[in-house]
């Protein structure tokens, strides 16, 4: 790939596209991972990235494509930081390939912009490539399309790929009707394949860590894809404009700010929940991560900081449990002072116990007076801001942090909380609760934070962990 700079942008001869959705189940993700994979096959080089704060889907897209893929998250991330996160990666491949959230214009409340697929694309200035679910409907597809090319004409929408059509004249009546009534392309259709549908559970799709034996089945999608997709279009109506030229303060911020610290993180099938771009600000700022397992490891590495993501600890409860060293050694490190930042799955591990569907009870680490009882619904879901009552390991006391919560436990306890959290739609305030725990320097809520928004996070988090010393 060639790279031009003209003044304040990049010339540039990469393809990059956004798959947006008429719903969530639309088949956004398996489509992704397929054109990640014939794309790759194809000798291209690839850049995968997920619209809004998913886990899961960004570690299938990693695994597929053998890049890691990034969030782009509007709710959390500042606009100049989020445009960085994407023209830093983007002109480093051939192609990029945005997986979208939801629906095309599903957002944060009703703005059809607001941290939505359609909004990022324009803020982007990629196209989109629109999937629908093709199975038991003929003209009125062309209807669907019409509505969503019609709803936004600012919107790009560059192809129509279509799901679930299983028969070459059942294809050729659908897009037959679409290109007549919408002039948008055509690109092909995907089949109904049960075999390559991804497992599933409480939070979603099951993760990458577990499914290596799923592996062949990427391959398989792609024959597909490359059988029934016309590629070479795609790539025809997916050209980028060109980039601009952005400037990281971000990095430059927290260049050397880390130097001398080291970062001890848990990782494992337990903890896996983390965005990439949060590792790359640690290791940026000079900070020295080493991963250790907490269902394996028989001892904590020696660390001024410990990272303990979320993840599936209720999964792994009986091996995490009986892990005592583990146990000790990180109640332990917190006794001795080591700054330790726990989300979600780490706040669940950092408790006194564990409480799974089945009832059963699991002693866990007992830094924090209180347990985790695993329920059969949605505790919490969605983004919302934290107020910081007091200071804490992250942040000083008035500071506000943006993030999101999705976990299907409870965490019951009689310390007092130090975030007052505030779910907020369409400015209406939905709901208030409290949340987040400080016991010494050990942190630990459900919120999920990318450290994208704010440089302070990991600058209040050095500090504390300096002081140990």
């Amino acid at each position: 790939m060639v790279l031009f700079f003209i003044k304040n942008q990049i010339e540039t001869d990469m393809n990059a596209f956004l798959i947006g959705g008429t719903s969530s189940g639309s088949g956004k993700t398996t489509l992704t991972l397929g054109l990640l994979r014939a794309l790759r096959r194809r000798g291209l080089s690839v850049q995968p990235f997920k619209v809004g704060p998913d886990y899961i889907d960004t570690a299938w897209h990693s695994r597929v494509s053998g890049t890691i893929s990034r969030n782009l998250d509007e709710f959390m991330l500042p606009q100049a930081v989020l445009l960085n996160t994407f023209y830093q990666h983007v002109t480093q491949v051939d192609v990029a390939v945005i997986e979208g959230v939801m629906g095309l214009y599903d957002g944060y409340g009703t703005d059809p912009d607001y941290c939505s697929s359609a909004g990022m694309a324009k803020q982007l200035g990629c196209p989109v490539i629109l999937v629908i679910d093709g199975k038991a409907v003929s003209t009125s597809a062309a209807a669907t399309v019409l509505g969503f090319k019609q709803f936004d004409p600012a919107l790009n929408i560059a192809g129509v790929i279509l799901n679930q059509v299983n028969s070459d004249g059942h294809f050729d009546l659908l897009k037959t009707a679409i290109e007549r009534y919408t002039d948008i392309p055509v690109l092909g259709r995907l089949p109904n394949l049960k075999a390559i549908e991804l497992p599933s559970r409480h939070l979603g799709l099951v993760t990458a860590h577990e499914q290596a034996a799923y592996d062949d089945a990427w391959d398989q999608l792609a024959e597909q894809i490359e059988q029934h997709l016309d590629l070479d279009l795609l790539l025809q109506v997916s050209v980028l404009p060109p980039v601009p030229v952005t400037d990281d303060t971000l990095t430059a911020a927290l260049k050397g700010q880390g130097n001398g610290l080291t970062l001890a993180m848990a990782y494992d099938e337990a903890f896996n929940f983390y965005y990439q771009d949060n590792l790359d600000l640690l290791a940026a700022s000079g900070v020295r991560i080493v991963r250790f397992s907490p269902l394996q490891d028989q001892a904590v590495p020696d660390a001024d900081l410990i990272y303990i993501g979320g993840g599936f600890p209720e999964l792994y409860a009986e091996q995490l449990s009986a892990n005592q060293a583990m146990l000790n050694g990180l109640k332990r490190a917190h006794e001795q002072g080591v700054a330790i930042y726990a989300e979600c799955g780490g706040l669940m591990y950092l408790g006194e116990s564990l409480i799974d569907q089945a009832g059963q009870q699991y002693p866990m680490c007992g830094i924090f007076q209180g347990y985790s009882t695993m329920t059969t619904s949605l505790k919490r879901f969605g983004y919302c801001q934290a107020s910081a009552d007091q200071d804490v390991l992250i942040a000083t006391q008035g500071a506000v942090i943006r993030g999101h919560e999705f976990h299907y436990s409870e965490f019951t306890t009689e310390l007092t909380p130090v975030f007052t959290c505030t779910k907020e739609r369409d400015g209406q305030i939905l709901q208030h609760w409290q949340g987040g725990y400080q016991v010494n320097n050990t942190f630990a809520s459900y919120l999920h934070v990318h450290f994208g928004q704010n440089p302070d996070l990991l600058l209040n988090w050095f500090r504390r962990g300096r002081t140990c010393r």
